[in-house]
């Protein structure tokens, strides 16, 4: 089934999910160019009057959100034989053919009142047959984006074996003002710039949110008390709550636990900078590391038994990785230059982390072993990097050179390929992926 898609997936993944019976099929790109996949969306049927707008503007996402990945080349309406006029007509595979769509996508939209439905349909070209069974998503007019993204995700995943990641959101920190005098919010966005949201005001500088496991809280870090403290954001409500430390420590760099019960993060007391971990219901502290060097920038694994966290304990700024509940850590970076920000991929096998070396400054991956690391890209300042839902994409910031710099986000395959900026209004840095929405 799909043999030629399956053919250019062998080439294609970098650590993906199984497509053999035997467990997961971990391929490295090495070298070469991609083709990708050919693919066609005709213009979703409106089954009512006042789905004709939505109808259009829905399947267009859905071109948008599978071309932008770098892995599907959409056939041009321009060079169609066959029209498909209703979502029930048998499908003309010559007339595909002819024009190398690898793949066909059929929908068709019904709008009744506020009530949405998408129903779509996946086609192999090549070998004349449906892949799967059609799929049908309902929600509101105003939220035809997320169909339009859900059904981009179905077909990402019957095509490529991964999960998707386009129903989904990010944090980050929207910048405005000059450089010497920026003022910073939070705010949060579909994943591809869409539909941004402030969460907080411009009145104190906030620094690096991150979403909670389910997507419904968000951690930062406010300067409202003159010091870094530590708050969780309700997203729903934006209600908040305080990180309770002893005065005159400094908190900052946190993350939720897997389960989003605690939160790890760093403090600083008098000097001395170490990682501990919070419960959020009962706010007992534990302590992780105890050490005179500067630990921070800490990141659970997926299964929550391991921490990867940047230290400057041999001289220099390097990853090191040490049990969820402290102890002797191992080093895992040994290359030239400083390392940090480190982060977890989704799937378990990749430390994605920030890396100044030579006056540059890289977005890069290694094994949690530290070894096949990879630098994905470079420039004057990129930093901060975070994981799609499925572990295909890092998102970034990256800041250009001079006086009146600015920063914006860019997201890039972990295969190097596809770097991209985010179509954002303003500044525009410390993105946090979340989850896949419910």
């Amino acid at each position: 089934m799909m043999k030629r898609i399956l053919a250019f997936l062998v080439v294609l993944v970098l650590a993906a999910p199984a497509i053999a019976q035997n467990g997961p099929l971990r391929l490295t790109i090495t070298d070469g160019v991609i083709e990708p996949i050919t693919f066609a969306v005709p213009s979703f049927e409106a089954e009512s009057l006042q789905a004709q707008q939505v109808a259009s503007d829905l399947s267009r996402l859905v071109v948008q959100d599978l071309a932008g990945t770098g892995l599907f080349r959409e056939v041009p309406a321009t060079a169609f034989i066959s029209q498909v006029s209703s979502f029930a007509q048998p499908i003309a595979y010559p007339d595909w053919r002819a024009i190398n769509a690898q793949a066909l996508i059929t929908g068709a939209v019904t709008v009744s009142g506020n009530q949405l439905i998408v129903k779509f349909r996946l086609y192999d070209v090549f070998s004349g047959q449906e892949l799967g069974e059609g799929l049908q998503f309902a929600g509101t007019v105003a939220g035809w984006r997320r169909m339009g993204h859900k059904v981009a995700d179905a077909v990402y995943s019957r095509i490529t074996g991964e999960g998707g990641y386009f129903d989904s959101r990010v944090v980050f920190v929207s910048e405005s003002g000059p450089k010497d005098n920026r003022l910073k919010r939070l705010a949060i966005m579909d994943y591809d710039g869409a539909n941004v949201q402030f969460l907080t005001d411009s009145s104190s500088i906030v620094l690096a949110p991150r979403f909670s496991p389910n997507g419904d809280r968000v951690l930062y870090t406010s300067f409202e008390s003159g010091f870094p403290r530590i708050n969780v954001l309700n997203v729903a409500n934006v209600g908040r709550q305080q990180l309770q430390t002893a005065p005159g420590e400094m908190a900052f760099s946190p993350r939720f636990s897997r389960d989003g019960r605690s939160v790890i993060y760093s403090l600083s007391n008098g000097g001395n900078t170490d990682i501990y971990r919070t419960d959020l219901s009962t706010g007992q502290h534990v302590r992780l590391t105890s050490a005179p060097s500067i630990e921070t920038a800490p990141s659970l694994s997926p299964d929550g038994t391991q921490i990867v966290f940047e230290s400057d304990r041999s001289g220099t700024q390097q990853l090191y990785i040490m049990s969820a509940n402290g102890g002797e850590a191992r080093r895992i970076s040994f290359g030239e230059g400083r390392y940090g920000t480190p982060v977890w991929s989704p799937r378990g096998d990749l430390v994605a982390f920030t890396k100044q070396n030579a006056g540059r400054f890289h977005i890069g991956v290694m094994r949690t072993d530290g070894s096949e690391e990879r630098l994905l890209t470079s420039s004057f300042l990129d930093e901060g990097p975070t994981w799609s839902p499925n572990g295909r994409v890092i998102m970034f910031s990256r800041e250009t050179q001079g006086a009146g710099g600015t920063s914006s986000m860019y997201s890039v395959d972990i295969s190097g390929r596809n770097l991209k900026p985010l179509p954002i209004q303003g500044g525009a840095s410390d993105p946090s992926w979340g989850p896949l929405q419910p």
